[in-house]
């Protein structure tokens, strides 16, 4: 595989991609109960952090890009708020907790400085 397309090239994009995978590993091991509730809810919120990259580099505007990067970070903070509901209900222990917790924190910083260099960039 020679081309890669501008998302792949993203540092941000490479840790979400393995964030993620993070997250079904994890979400794998919770009650069937919940396959159809918050499993679904948390494996679509981590999705959606990586597809919004992708999408937003695919825009001509650093304005645009900034958008798709906010709506990552936001899905990241649901991520996030899924998985202390999903440690309050003893679905994951608590070493699984502060390393995605951990994760997530590295991540918002990544995100945010993307933020902020596209938010630059548009007002150059």
């Amino acid at each position: 595989m020679a081309y890669k397309f501008s998302f792949e090239k993203l540092e941000a994009w490479q840790l979400y991609k393995d964030f993620i995978k993070e997250i079904y590993k994890i979400t794998k091991d919770f009650p069937d109960s919940e396959k159809y509730g918050l499993v679904s809810q948390i494996n679509r919120a981590s999705l959606s952090i990586a597809s919004n990259l992708a999408e937003g580099s695919s825009r001509t505007s650093s304005k645009d890009q900034a958008h798709f990067s906010q709506l990552a970070y936001s899905s990241l903070m649901e991520v996030i708020c899924q998985l202390i509901i999903s440690k309050e209900l003893e679905y994951i222990n608590e070493k699984q907790y502060f390393s995605i917790r951990e994760s997530a924190e590295e991540l918002s910083n990544k995100i945010n400085s993307l933020i902020n260099y596209q938010l630059k960039k548009y007002e150059s």
